[in-house]
This record gives structure tokens, C-alpha cells and sequence, in this order.
């Protein structure tokens, strides 16, 4: 396992040995605090990547739409309880409809939630309740739960939409992924709603747009649409409580201010102008998996033809064609797609598996360390020690397949045996 993950399970097990109580810097009140705040900073800086990686990575291909989030993120940011936190804002390349905090403010958006709001005000409603649960540190309380359940568990299996590897992902990447897509208390809840809208009035939004949010999200999860469900409701659940409560603070502050609309719908622009690839990207995703290859193909195509740029496409087609075992078509596939977005783990992951199928092993070798560089997932550890085996690097499979044994299912029983052959030899 990569020595960033050992680190933050030894961070985890010594922040017992300081547990005590601290004073929440939004409301004021005492609660425990079984990790210290500096290493629950810590912890938030060193997996906001990975836990970005594991829910679709950066949406690259619009630099503008990240820096406007950014910028309206930072407004809220300098008139919270919290204002010298180190924020980060940034925007996620997933349909899925969800936004997440992880301590020390380090704040994520789907695009899959953008495309849903009407306006600049509702976009600062949702960052400022994500700014309230970094600011609450609320995302220590739920570390802390976290830490109780999963405390000693090297390979973490959890539900992680549209992402493959979800139970693979091993260390601190799975907690962190983890603690951002747990969900929230309903305490919690209503606490960040109660300061975000406080946050929205103070930076000169109009707070309506947070109840007329609480509004829209109550009717989408009536839907039963399943990206909500299980994206932004699974970790916010909305209630008609919470639509009630919210409009009285707004009658108690006063609503009026900047609302934004055509702002943001200037810089949504080029997202909605490419939404058409991602739609036949959903349906491409639908007919794979229920093995209609042909179909997939034809709807992967087209949405390359109306964004060449995106790497999570031709990632996608490199799979259809490994499917079919076409491997040299597949490898093309995979390398557009490195080479559009190289730090994207999935797309190292899927590159060296498939070059070590086509038995390029110093190729498939390079990728695999690439992608366990990023996040480490038992699949990559496991091909690593098969590698290994055929290289005559017997203490490096020995080392690949202890690693991987440590997770679970299918991957650790195969690790298993081949370490059992290994050793026994």
C-alpha cells in the first residue's frame, strides 16, 4: 500500500489516544472531538483528490465554469464562521446529482447538479450549506463515526454511482470517499441550511433561492429519479421540514438581493451545449450493461463526434472494444484517453490492464503504479504481482499479493492462493 495510505490509518489510530471535547465554530456549542482539527485538516487535504478520482475526476473541459463555481464558492467562504479554512472548490465530471465537503472545506459540485439550477443564488445556496458543514465540522463527526465502523479494514467496499472499481478502491481513498458520501444527520442538516442561508444574505444573495432549491429537490426526489436518489438525496435527504424552517428564517432576515440568472446561464453555457454527449454517453452506459455492445457502440460514437476532448468517452469505448476483444482498438482507446486527462486513476487502470493483456508488461506495469499513485485498488495490486511473477521479482509479487489479499471478494481469494503457491515454492 502507497505510504500516503499507511499515514492516514496511523493518523486515524493515533487521534484515540487525543480524543476530547471541542466548540463547534459556527453555533458555539460543545461536542466531541475524537480527532484533533489539524488532522482532520490534514486528512480532508490528502484525500480530496483521490475522492474526487472516485467520482468521475475534474470536469476538465470548461476551466471558466471552475473558476466562476470557485469565485462564488469564495464569497461565501470569506463571510462564514470559518474564513481562513483553506477552501477549494472544484467542479466533478459526474451526472450524478450530489455535492460534498470534506474537512477544511474542500467543497465539490457535480455537473449533474448544475444543469439543474436556474441561477447564480441557488448555486451559492448549495455551496454555502457545504461551506456550513466544513465551518460546523460536521465532516469530523461523521470521520469520527466512520472511524468507529471501519477502523482496521484496509479494502473498504462501498456504493460509489458510475464508478467500476467501487469495491476495489483500498486505504484512505475508500474512507475519504467514504466520509463524503455519507449522510448527514438531520441536526446537521437543518444547521447547515440555517447558517447557508445567514452565509447567502451576508455575501448579498437573495436567501429565497435557497427555500425555492429545497423546493425543486423536495419534487425531484418524488420522481424516483434514480441519479438523485442516489446522488444529492442519498447524503441531503430534503423534507417539506426543511422547506418550512428555511422560509421562516427567510421572512425572519428578509429576502432580496442578487439572484444571477443571467450570469450563470451565460457560464453554463458551453456544459449545456455538449449536455447531448453526455446524454448518449447515459445511454451508451445503459446498452452495455445490458450487453447490447452494438447499440453502446453507436451512441459512444456519436458522443465523441460532439466532444472530441473527453476522455471519459473514449475510455468508455476502449472498454466496448475489450469486450470484444479487440485489444489493439481498445489500447488506442485508452491512451486518448490518458493523454486527454493522465491523472485520472480509471483511465491508467483500464490502459494497464489492458496492455498486460496484450502482454506489454512493462507497459501494463508503468499504468498500474500510475493509477495506484492516484488511488489504489486491489485489481491493480493483484495484476501488479502477476507481473512480478513473470518478471522473476519474487519479493515484489509477494509484497503486490499480501496488499491485495488484504481487501476483499474475488480479488483477495485469487491474491490468496497465488501467495499461498508463491511462498510454498
Amino acid at each position: 500500500m502507497p505510504r500516503r495510505y499507511k499515514t492516514f490509518i496511523a493518523a486515524i489510530v493515533s487521534a484515540f489516544a487525543l480524543a476530547g471535547c471541542s466548540v463547534n465554530p459556527v453555533t458555539g456549542e460543545k461536542q466531541l472531538s475524537l480527532i484533533p482539527e489539524s488532522q482532520a485538516l490534514a486528512i480532508g487535504e490528502e484525500q480530496y483528490e483521490p475522492t474526487q478520482q472516485t467520482q468521475g475526476g475534474r470536469f476538465y473541459l470548461d476551466p471558466e465554469l471552475n473558476l466562476y463555481v470557485k469565485e462564488v464558492g469564495m464569497k461565501l467562504a470569506r463571510v462564514s464562521d470559518q474564513p481562513d479554512l483553506p477552501y477549494e472548490f472544484v467542479v466533478l465530471n459526474s451526472g450524478v446529482p450530489n455535492a460534498w465537503a470534506l474537512p477544511g472545506g474542500k467543497i465539490a459540485i457535480n455537473r449533474g447538479l448544475l444543469t439543474e439550477f436556474d441561477n447564480e443564488a441557488q448555486l451559492a445556496a448549495v455551496l454555502g450549506h457545504e461551506i456550513v458543514h466544513a465551518a460546523a465540522m460536521h465532516g469530523h463527526q461523521r470521520m469520527q463515526q466512520s472511524t468507529l465502523i471501519s477502523l482496521g479494514v484496509a479494502g473498504l467496499g462501498y456504493a460509489i454511482s458510475d464508478n467500476e472499481w467501487s469495491s476495489l478502491i483500498m486505504g484512505g481513498a475508500a474512507m475519504g470517499a467514504q466520509l463524503a458520501l455519507a449522510q448527514y444527520s438531520q441536526g446537521d442538516e437543518l444547521e447547515a441550511d440555517r447558517y447557508g442561508i445567514r452565509y447567502m444574505k451576508e455575501a448579498g444573495y437573495d436567501p429565497q433561492a435557497a427555500v425555492e432549491l429545497q423546493k425543486i429537490f423536495v419534487r425531484l426526489s418524488e420522481g424516483n429519479n434514480p441519479g438523485f436518489v442516489q446522488g444529492l438525496f442519498a447524503t441531503h435527504p430534503p423534507s417539506t421540514k426543511r422547506v418550512q424552517e428555511n422560509q421562516e428564517l427567510v421572512n425572519k432576515i428578509g429576502a432580496g438581493g442578487y439572484i444571477g440568472r443571467e450570469t450563470y446561464q451565460k457560464k453554463l453555457s458551453y456544459l449545456r451545449s455538449v449536455q447531448p454527449a453526455y446524454e448518449a454517453f447515459d445511454r451508451a452506459r445503459e446498452f452495455a450493461g445490458n450487453d447490447q455492445l452494438d447499440k453502446a457502440m453507436t451512441e459512444i460514437n456519436e458522443a465523441i463526434r460532439i466532444e472530441p476532448e473527453e476522455a471519459a468517452f473514449y475510455a468508455f469505448r476502449g472498454k466496448i472494444y475489450r469486450a470484444r476483444k479487440q485489444l489493439e482498438q481498445a489500447a488506442a482507446d485508452f491512451n486518448k484517453a490518458t493523454s486527454l486527462y493522465p491523472e485520472m486513476f480509471s483511465y491508467q487502470l483500464n490502459q494497464g490492464l489492458n496492455a498486460l493483456a496484450l502482454n506489454n508488461l512493462s507497459k501494463a506495469r508503468e499504468s498500474l503504479n500510475r493509477a495506484n499513485e492516484v488511488v489504489p485498488t486491489s485489481i491493480a495490486f493483484l495484476r501488479l504481482g502477476d507481473i512480478a511473477v513473470r518478471q522473476g521479482r519474487r519479493e515484489d509479487a509477494i509484497n503486490y499479493y499480501s496488499t491485495a489479499a488484504n481487501a476483499s471478494g474475488e480479488v483477495a481469494a485469487e491474491a490468496k492462493k497465488k501467495l499461498a503457491q508463491l511462498t510454498a515454492n
